[in-house]
């Protein structure tokens, strides 16, 4: 395989943010060997990981952060992310997604102006709730409309649930299998899925047309429930009240999905039934999932005959070109 290929759920911590997670979050991924040294650097064992999995352009972004940082912590972190780029051996290499403080609304909107004109950042991504609230309600406007002022994409990004959340996961089992199911086990995948409806059914798409929206697992469940998802929007027992467009309409025009860490054709064959190729976008994940993974993945979908050859190259780099304006090495990695 020699297709170009864009990350845009990479992850990484700065100093600033890592540090604000708390001792029982940093035992936890200092726990995985390698793991936290992996998010901490953007260096030259992240570009060997990209080269190893052909990935030519990495959008860098902080990974989940329960609770939601302070805004003095996201602009700190900003910063380190934008200087760990600008430093790197292969600066081209590397966008980045800003991290914003999503428990303050007004904050939020002015850290992502400022890393979108000042730090040329691509966008932001979000954790997916702010201690179990999402960003349905009127006060959320005025990050939305932000960011569609910029016109950079918001990426929802799953996190942990908060403890009110995390009862519903509790069962005859074992804790740590409770946290698995509120989390990569299903539950947080499950949660994004929602908050995309939510979005949809308070009208935040209907004030703002333009605003673009990615979200990451492909599609966080929301593929195969799209048409159920349709039906009840729109009919059974009066639907989710009146909007301006319908949630198909939305889907293909203000959603963004793509494939981070979810390594089997079988999704990308129900994906395929219901949602735009235009709309569809290679990830990995890294560092929690293999770049390598990812490349081996690509090369089975390749060899699947699901896509033509220029839709290959649109899920493996030309969507994110559009979508995030950047410029894409054009020299293969090594």
């Amino acid at each position: 395989m020699s297709r170009l290929l864009i990350g845009l759920e990479e992850h990484y911590y700065s100093k600033a943010i890592f540090a604000s997670l708390g001792d029982q979050f940093q035992r936890t991924l200092q726990a995985v060997p390698g793991l936290a040294d992996r998010l901490l650097h953007v260096g030259e064992e992240r570009l060997t990981a990209m080269d190893s999995g052909q990935m030519s352009l990495q959008v860098v972004s902080h990974a989940f952060t329960p609770g939601g940082p302070k805004a003095e912590n996201c602009q700190k972190g900003n910063d380190e992310l934008a200087t760990a780029i600008r430093e790197s051996t292969q600066p081209a290499r590397f966008a980045a997604f800003a991290v914003l403080p999503v428990a303050d609304p007004v904050e939020c909107a002015l850290e992502l102006e400022r890393c979108v004109s000042e730090l040329g950042f691509v966008g932001a991504l979000i954790d997916n709730h702010a201690n179990g609230k999402h960003y349905d309600s009127a006060e959320y406007d005025v990050l939305w409309a932000k960011a569609c002022d910029l016109d950079v994409p918001i990426y929802l990004h799953p996190t942990w649930p908060s403890a009110r959340m995390g009862e519903a996961y509790q069962g005859n089992f074992p804790i740590p299998v409770a946290i698995s199911l509120g989390g990569p086990g299903w539950g947080w995948h499950g949660d994004v899925g929602l908050h995309v409806l939510k979005l949809f059914a308070a009208g935040v798409f209907d004030r703002f047309p333009k605003l673009k929206i990615v979200i990451g697992h492909m599609g966080e469940m929301l593929p195969f429930m799209l048409e159920r998802c349709y039906e009840m929007s729109t009919g059974f027992a009066g639907g989710w009240g009146p909007r301006e467009r319908p949630l198909r309409q939305v889907w293909d025009e203000n959603i963004w999905i793509t494939t981070s860490g979810a390594w089997s054709l079988a999704p990308m064959r129900c994906i395929l039934q219901n949602t735009r190729v235009e709309r569809i976008m290679y990830s990995v994940d890294y560092p929690f999932e293999s770049i390598e993974n990812g490349r081996k993945w690509f090369e089975q979908l390749e060899e699947s005959g699901l896509l033509t050859g220029e839709e290959l190259e649109m899920v493996a780099h030309g969507n994110a070109e559009q979508l995030l304006k950047v410029q894409l090495p054009r020299t293969a990695p090594k």
